[in-house]
């Protein structure tokens, strides 16, 4: 882990290509975050389930890093707000083949009437 942001470990690699609690349930999500710190990848704020967000106050690791791509920004949900980060081990985003919402077969027809509204993140 880096001595200056302790809830940011270069090293850890990505739990995944998709959220893993939606992928266990059957479920989906719109876009991806990666924990900073443990490599859990799970769904954005404004996906149904929220794991990303879920996940941070759960584990206590509050900083996540977009896990889509073009995207390197990272977020530290208990200061709710933008954070900078090192550059974490790859990959660095979910397979672009994958799209968004996904993963295809499970995503619902009315997807976009399920989505939650958010302000940040």
């Amino acid at each position: 882990m880096t001595d200056e942001t302790p809830a940011i470990d270069p090293d850890v690699p990505p739990s995944g290509e998709g959220c893993a609690e939606c992928l266990a349930a059957d479920g989906w999500w719109l876009h991806l975050r990666r924990c900073a710190q443990c490599g859990h990848v799970g769904c954005c704020d404004s996906s149904p389930e929220r794991h990303a967000s879920r996940h941070a106050r759960e584990e206590g690791h509050p900083i996540a890093q977009s896990f889509e791509p073009g995207e390197d920004w990272f977020w530290d949900y208990s200061a709710n707000r933008a954070v900078r980060g090192p550059r974490l081990a790859g990959p660095d985003s979910r397979p672009v083949e994958q799209g968004s919402p996904a993963p295809r077969g499970l995503v619902p027809a009315d997807w976009k009437s399920r989505l939650h509204p958010v302000n940040a993140e």
